[in-house]
């Protein structure tokens, strides 16, 4: 059993307890059962390991949004979380490289006239986004002429934009995918808008001693085929384990 110095037990877990953010937002990364409430996933493994090598308890600091995650971590009510690395977000985070990599998709109107990506960015084209994801900060950055519109969480994307009668949904490809095979009349965009690197990540303010920790648990990770063996485990499909490194 790996278990690791006393100073970094202090590092992450200054309450006795390994606090986690886990964001229900990204159902590739966790969700919870249906049948049984629990909270289960990728991330949560990744939390259970490192508490278990921490020598400490975990405890799940469970959000809806990804910006309540990053808002956990920034405020230190919770010592790691699992975000897709963004320049914004590393202002008050550590992040590692990334563990795993997920596509982001436009979704469309079967009878709408798009037949690629590079015809969203028009004026007069209504883009929804979840409020504070990866892809609401990617797109307020790289759009020039279409108007972003912000759903209240990630999950709730498509449903806004059918009632609201937006042009564009953009989200996880998997997401987007059962929305359409639910919803019928819709379908995705060819290729993707964005690659989301998706990492771990510690507050600043435990210092690069810490960071260095957190990325060395991350490599080990994707090098043992941990996260495959979890992505296998938890029945995600469209996710790639992230090369070495902080290669995307």
């Amino acid at each position: 059993m790996t278990i690791l110095p006393a100073a970094a037990t202090a590092s992450f877990a200054p309450t006795g307890t390994l606090r986690a953010a886990i964001n229900l937002g990204n159902p590739i990364l966790a969700r919870r059962d249906a049948a049984t409430g629990e909270v289960r996933g990728v991330s949560v493994d990744l939390a259970r390991e490192w508490a278990r090598r921490l020598n400490v308890p975990v405890s799940l600091v469970v959000v809806e949004t990804a910006a309540a995650s990053v808002e956990a971590v920034t405020a230190d009510a919770a010592d790691i979380g699992f975000f897709a690395i963004d320049p914004k977000r590393g202002e008050g985070i550590h992040f590692t490289a990334p563990y795993v990599l997920i596509e982001g998709c436009y979704l469309v109107r079967d009878d709408a006239p798009f037949t690629s990506n590079d015809q969203v960015d028009h004026a007069g084209i209504r883009i929804v986004v979840g409020q504070g994801s990866a892809y609401d900060l990617f797109l307020t950055r790289e759009i020039r002429a279409a108007t972003l519109e912000r759903a209240p969480t990630s999950p709730a994307v498509v449903a806004h934009f059918l009632a609201t009668g937006s042009d564009v949904a953009a989200g996880v490809k998997q997401q987007l995918q059962a929305d359409a095979a639910e919803r019928g009349g819709l379908r995705l965009l060819p290729g993707r808008f964005m690659v989301i690197r998706q990492a771990m990540g510690c507050p600043r303010g435990r210092g690069d001693e810490a960071a260095a920790l957190l990325q060395a648990y991350v490599e080990e990770m994707k090098a043992s085929g941990f996260i495959a063996q979890a992505l296998a485990r938890h029945g995600v499909e469209g996710a790639s384990v992230a090369p070495a490194g902080n290669a995307a």
